[in-house]
């Protein structure tokens, strides 16, 4: 089905939307990959891109506390999260 789910959280509605948006900018403008589907962006509370191999949900913290998607994959492999450091 997918090699990689990400599951992130906003603060907002527009948090949301922002993280998706930067998502697709950086994914598009990097790699040249554009989404083969976008879902709930008009309510911006769970959005999710799905990259094929990559899917990626962003939830409101509301929402992903409700859904707890985690518990659906709790025995899969984690990824460390490691940011990319600033530069100067």
């Amino acid at each position: 089905m997918t090699d990689v789910f990400v599951i992130a959280s906003g603060t907002s509605n527009r948090h949301v939307r922002t993280l998706c948006d930067e998502v697709e900018e950086k994914l598009k403008n990097e790699t040249g990959r554009q989404p083969l589907r976008r879902e709930g962006r008009e309510y911006s509370r769970w959005v999710l891109l799905d990259y094929g191999d990559l899917v990626i949900h962003v939830f409101d913290q509301e929402t992903r506390d409700y859904y707890q998607l985690e518990r659906l994959w709790a025995d899969a492999t984690r990824i460390a999260y490691e940011p990319a450091s600033a530069e100067a």
